[in-house]
């Protein structure tokens, strides 16, 4: 698996946090290490799957800016 740093917009409290571990979390392939405001790092095989990571971000309320 490969670590990805992901940088999210819209993020300014504890209750965003925990939006956006729960959006990642549901996503097959997935593994979240840790969300902090404006920032998470996941864990992925499948390039595939930034697709699914930026929509469940985008579905929950909040803007992928970067995934790298």
């Amino acid at each position: 698996m490969k670590a990805y740093e992901l940088q999210i917009s819209g993020m300014s409290c504890n209750h965003c946090v925990m939006h956006v571990t729960n959006a990642l979390q549901v996503i097959d392939g997935v593994e979240v290490e840790n969300v902090e405001i404006g920032k998470a790092r996941v864990w992925f095989d499948d390039d595939k799957l930034k697709k699914d990571v930026a929509e469940k971000i985008e579905e929950a309320g909040y803007k992928l800016v970067s995934i790298e």
